[in-house]
């Protein structure tokens, strides 16, 4: 029994990820609206807190007057009663040097500690601890009150326990508020990455059911964001189904190819004929080449299988022709063109395909073969042209030639599959070859067409 196959390492959960995200950005955004809103709104209330000091202010200064003994005095009481009420949180000092104060009566048997030796033109407002237990906001000012050189220091002053109140009581509710905002906005956001990814769903069960079902194609409707993904694996289905059948189709014409070979051995070992020796010489010869054949064409099939194979034709091109002219050394090589150029095809069999079309231009030409890179126009292919100054091939025989052991030339040694393997592989990478007549040298012209990869 099989073992199952490994799973892939995971790189962690989609969901888990945006939920991540969500809530990091949640937070910080709620933290920072949170603090900003928090110092807004004290700062607010700090301000509301001040201004009422300062209409307190503004009334005992509009109020005070010097008396004929030149000490202060109001013409019109405060309208504020806790003036009046001992320890009321709410009291006023007004104090000049050379003066007696004058504290209001809800100061009882304290006094405000005013610095001195300061003039403040305009109202300065500061927080004070001077009371234990009870923190205060104090709002001074000095003034020169008419018939009277003394620097009068006017001082009202009011505990901060309502407005500390007040600021606890906002930042409770902004704090709760906040809370109950972020969580809501998590389970939104858990919510919509549940609703979101569950289209994955649908793919993961359409995938299920091309292998239950045997369905080729994934064909349920999927929301446009993963139709991309579907179309690769549909490409990817076909692919693989494209090469199976490839494979189907090679393991049949290899088994018909070697059938009456078999067959022949077979019927003369039967009947003890004479010559079965040179028999078997002869179809096992045949079968070693529809062998060959095959597998060229099973390696060139697996190559592309792999991945994008690349080859630099250049440097192909000369390690073939150091072979070649070791072979045929009366002929004589001349190549030309594109030394750069790339193309989407194997190493070994691009030197293949060039080994075949070569060597045969050497064998059957005239002396001289001229390879030239790059002669077409296709900006997709790279057009290598093979030309001899040999007899060349008659426009009707062009197509036959590629026919597995079509021969022209039966005098001289070879197989007759070089040209149908290098017509096999060359379709395998997705390029073509034809043959025409060369009109410099007069002789055959091969035009090896191979898809280019761009530099």
């Amino acid at each position: 029994m099989n073992a199952p196959a490994a799973r892939p390492a995971s790189t962690g959960s989609l969901a888990r990820r945006m939920m991540l995200i969500a809530a990091g950005w949640i937070s910080f955004l709620l933290l920072a609206g949170g603090l900003a809103l928090d110092h807004t709104v004290t700062g607010i209330v700090t301000r509301n807190f001040d201004e009422q000091l300062g209409y307190v202010l503004t009334g005992m200064i509009g109020s005070a007057e010097i008396g004929p003994d030149g000490e202060v005095f109001f013409i019109r009481p405060l309208g504020d009663q806790r003036f009046l009420e001992p320890n009321s949180g709410l009291y006023y000092q007004i104090r000049a040097k050379g003066h007696e104060d004058w504290p209001s009566r809800s100061l009882w048997d304290r006094s405000l500690d005013v610095p001195e030796g300061h003039f403040d033109a305009q109202p300065h407002i500061y927080d004070s601890d001077q009371f234990a237990g009870e923190p205060l906001r104090v709002l001074e000012r000095s003034i020169i009150l008419p018939g009277s050189n003394a620097h009068w220091m006017f001082t009202v002053a009011a505990s901060r326990r309502d407005l500390n109140d007040q600021i606890k009581m906002i930042r409770s509710i902004l704090v709760y508020s906040f809370i109950a905002l972020g969580v809501g906005l998590l389970l939104m956001a858990g919510m919509q990455t549940w609703y979101g990814l569950f289209p994955l769903r649908h793919v993961r069960r359409a995938i299920q059911k091309l292998r239950t079902t045997g369905a080729s194609r994934v064909t349920d409707p999927l929301p446009r964001e993963v139709e991309p993904l579907v179309d690769e694996l549909n490409m990817l289905l076909a692919h693989t189904e494209r090469q199976a059948e490839e494979a189907r189709t090679h393991a049949g014409n290899l088994a018909h190819a070697l059938k009456t070979p078999l067959t022949v051995v077979m019927n003369a070992a039967t009947a003890k004929a004479p010559d079965l020796a040179d028999t078997v010489i002869r179809e096992a010869a045949v079968m070693r080449r529809q062998v060959d054949h095959h597998l060229a064409r099973a390696r060139a099939v697996g190559r592309r299988a792999v991945g994008m194979s690349r080859a630099e034709v250049w440097p192909s091109l000369e390690a073939v022709l150091r072979a070649v002219e070791r072979l045929y050394p009366q002929a004589r090589f001349d190549l030309d063109g594109n030394r750069e150029v790339t193309v989407a095809v194997e190493k070994q069999d691009l030197e293949e395909i060039l080994g075949n079309l070569i060597e045969n231009s050497a064998k059957y030409g005239g002396g001289s073969v001229f390879v030239t890179v790059d002669a077409g126009s296709d900006p997709r292919f790279c057009e290598i042209w093979i030309e001899d100054d040999g007899l060349g091939i008659p426009e009707a025989e062009r197509i036959r030639i590629f026919d597995r052991g079509a021969r022209l030339d039966t005098g001289k040694p070879g197989t007759g599959l070089g040209l149908a393997i290098v017509r096999d592989v060359v379709e395998i990478y997705g390029g073509t070859v034809q043959l025409d007549e060369s009109e410099d040298l007069g002789g055959l012209l091969v035009k090896l067409r191979l898809p280019r990869i761009a530099a």
